[in-house]
């Protein structure tokens, strides 16, 4: 006969309204009859392959070990003083995706609250009242070594409003302490608001009740400049991220900014990419890398960055794309991403406000050259993108240049070499874009349950993927995790949902990239598998000094151009026909690239030790994700635009130039960035230090938005 438990009575302490008298409520909940310990039998698993370049688990080096130890010794020797007010985090909280909601779906559920319960230790999940958890952040974890797919959350808890809602919990939040990694105790939330509101509070802080009226009437273009007669003039050259930015901060600063671009407002560069698509008709200075927004806005939009998922600058950049109209969501989505038809119109409302500043916005105007007297910037030549580059040059005089361009403007790095700019060449990524369907990526990675993904509308994210892998000088496969690592091969701007697109700036030229739209409901997936190339690569360029990684480009850009056969036309080749080193010579599997693919043996488009460090990667890569090598897998050449071939070398506090006074290069295409975030963050910074410059801000930009982060152009694996 079945043993009978009986009702377990606790009787939890918890404080008072005034929190100086305790008294005790009866509590009961059903006690829980506790099965036998599950066994797990060990094995060997032998590491054939690096995967990353970090070290987890008993695989972490001892002084790795050791610093956890006293990071975890330091969290748990922390006296919390108040436990009856703050906040406690609970992060690593893992719900199977059967029991979640969907990925659409960010508040608090029951299962959540149940997995909470667990952290607390609380004994009824349905007890705990919802109100008093905030999702902080929510991914999805499909890794083959789980049980189940799961939604992974990180859940602020709110002491207070818990204790005023649940007086009971108080007992369990007693004993709680923090535990590195999963459980961390916050004496308050740091809410961190956009950049316009902070700008805002730092000109009501530095100059009081006089420049609240000054941006009161910011709105009347004619009264700000009145107002400001004699304000610094400056020219921010390239309308991506960081040159919005930068225009942003200066503008509101105080700054008489002119923003300058040689690529069209997006409404217009969007007809003229229509044109490009459909009619092979390419505008040299409105195509998918010039005009507003840069080269991401006709790309995946991913606001995944390296330089600090959680930092105060990251966080701001975020918040303040959300005020520009970009959804919520990406706040707290583990992986976001805007696409571009969101980005369109986020840009549409950054120009509004921009314009409503009073910043003068020149689309469809190319920088042609520095005036430079004495090593110090006193100007600018421009001229119309429509006329001949110098035929109808205008001078314009500006007390500062913030170069924002991207690393496709080739003729402005050329310009800086004249000017003896101090600049040098920059490790980069090349290679081919692979293209799979989309319906197979959802299977490798989550086997029965891809039929839940519904064109990106169902449960889960449209599945994407990132592979990795050393290869020495041999070309080799690195195995062990002691032998040198000269390259890496990676996977490169995944899209999944995407299309192949065309990057190129000149017809003679080809090369490509991914895109995407919010809702990635595209039937294929593409990612660029690249290899890492540096001075060793370019030593038959050397005659073009710093710019020998620009020409290094251009040599395979034009011979991709000709194997494509001109008119656009990509040369591409099945993943079975690349692993054997022979052309296809049986109709190609279906592409989203639109302009059209042809046959060729991709081989002989690239230098043999990057094809044979593509061919072993792709090899290991099917390894990983079962059914990568297929049929239906088609490569594209060629990928060459991975990040700046160079850098333009800059003082690392005032972001100025090494080399002539007033130029201060900024964001991707100066190689200090690499991505939508990260140049974002660097436009900021350099917007500050500039401010500071002209005596326009007063104080230090990191007791706002914490330190920077240094040389984030290109991050080898």
């Amino acid at each position: 006969m079945a043993a009978r438990f009986q009702p377990l009575t606790l009787y939890l302490s918890y404080p008072s309204s005034n929190h100086t008298s305790m008294f005790q409520t009866p509590f009961s909940f059903p006690c829980i009859k506790r099965g036998p310990a599950l066994r797990s039998s060990k094995k060997s698993i032998k590491c054939t392959t690096l995967r990353c370049s970090k070290r987890t688990g008993k695989r972490r080096y001892p002084s790795e070990k050791k610093k956890l130890e006293r990071m975890n010794k330091t969290l748990t020797q922390t006296e919390i003083k108040v436990k009856e007010e703050g906040f406690w985090r609970f992060s690593k909280l893992a719900i199977p995706v059967h029991k979640d909601p969907g990925k659409d779906f960010l508040g608090v559920s029951l299962p959540l609250l149940e997995s909470i319960s667990k952290a607390l230790e609380f004994p009824v999940a349905s007890m705990l009242p919802m109100e008093a958890f905030t999702v902080v952040r929510k991914s999805f974890d499909a890794r083959k070594l789980l049980k189940e797919p799961q939604f992974v959350y990180t859940v602020d808890m709110d002491v207070k409003k818990l204790l005023n809602l649940e007086p009971r919990a108080w007992d369990f939040i007693s004993r709680l302490e923090p535990k590195l990694g999963s459980i961390e105790y916050m004496p308050s939330r740091k809410v961190l608001a956009d950049l316009i509101s902070i700008l805002h509070n730092l000109v009501d802080n530095q100059h009081g009740t006089k420049q609240e009226e000054a941006r009161d009437g910011i709105h009347n273009k004619s009264f700000n400049r009145s107002l400001f007669s004699k304000r610094p003039k400056v020219a921010v050259v390239g309308s991506g991220p960081s040159g919005l930015f930068a225009s942003l901060v200066l503008s509101e600063l105080g700054a008489d900014v002119t923003l300058i671009e040689r690529g069209q407002a997006v409404e217009q560069r969007g007809h003229d990419i229509g044109a490009l698509v459909v009619r092979r008709a390419l505008q040299p200075e409105s195509n998918f890398c010039f005009g507003e927004g840069g080269a991401g806005t006709w790309s995946d939009g991913k606001l995944v960055t390296r330089i600090g998922r959680n930092s105060d600058s990251v966080l701001t950049v975020m918040k303040t794309l959300v005020h520009f109209g970009a959804p919520p969501e990406i706040l707290l989505d583990g992986k976001p991403h805007l696409g571009t038809d969101r980005l369109i119109g986020i840009l549409r409302n950054f120009r509004q406000h921009l314009v409503q500043l009073g910043v003068d916005i020149k689309f469809g105007t190319r920088l042609d050259d520095l005036i430079v007297e004495n090593k110090q910037i006193i100007g600018i030549k421009v001229s119309k993108t429509r006329a001949e580059s110098g035929s109808n040059s205008q001078s314009l005089s500006y007390d500062a240049v913030v170069l924002a361009v991207g690393h496709s403007a080739r003729d402005v790095y050329q310009m800086l070499l004249q000017h003896n700019v101090d600049m040098v060449p920059k490790d980069f990524a090349v290679g081919l874009r692979i293209e799979h369907p989309q319906e197979l990526i959802n299977k490798i990675q989550y086997s029965s349950l891809a039929a839940e993904v519904q064109l990106g509308r169902g449960k889960v994210p449209v599945a994407d993927y990132k592979v990795v892998k050393y290869v020495n000088e041999g070309d080799e496969i690195v195995n062990s995790c002691l032998e040198d690592r000269s390259r890496s091969c990676y996977s490169f701007c995944m899209c999944p949902g995407g299309q192949v697109v065309l990057t190129s700036t000149n017809s003679s030229e080809l090369c490509i990239n991914g895109m995407s739209f919010s809702r990635r409901s595209s039937r294929w997936a593409n990612a660029a598998i690249v290899v890492t190339v540096s001075m060793n690569d370019f030593a038959p360029f050397s005659g073009h000094g710093p710019l020998c990684g620009v020409e290094f480009q251009r040599h395979y850009e034009r011979k991709a151009a000709m194997f494509g056969g001109g008119n656009f036309v990509v040369p591409a080749q099945t993943v079975t026909d690349f692993l054997d080193n022979k052309l296809s010579v049986t109709s190609l599997p279906q592409s989203s690239y639109r302009l059209g693919v042809r046959p060729s043996n991709l081989h002989e488009l690239l230098p043999t030790h990057i094809t044979k460090a593509l061919q072993n990667s792709i090899a290991v890569f099917d390894k990983e994700l079962p059914g990568y090598i297929c049929k239906d897998a088609l490569l594209h050449g060629v990928e060459t635009r991975t990040s700046s071939p160079i850098r333009i070398l800059r003082n690392t506090d005032t972001y100025e130039s090494t080399s002539v006074i007033g130029l201060y290069p900024v964001g991707e295409g100066a190689g200090h960035a690499g991505g939508i975030i990260s140049a974002a963050v660097d436009g900021i910074y350099c917007g500050f230090a500039l401010a500071k410059n002209l005596n326009l801000f007063e104080g230090e930009i990191e007791s706002i938005l914490g330190k920077a982060q240094k040389n984030t152009g290109f991050v080898k694996y």
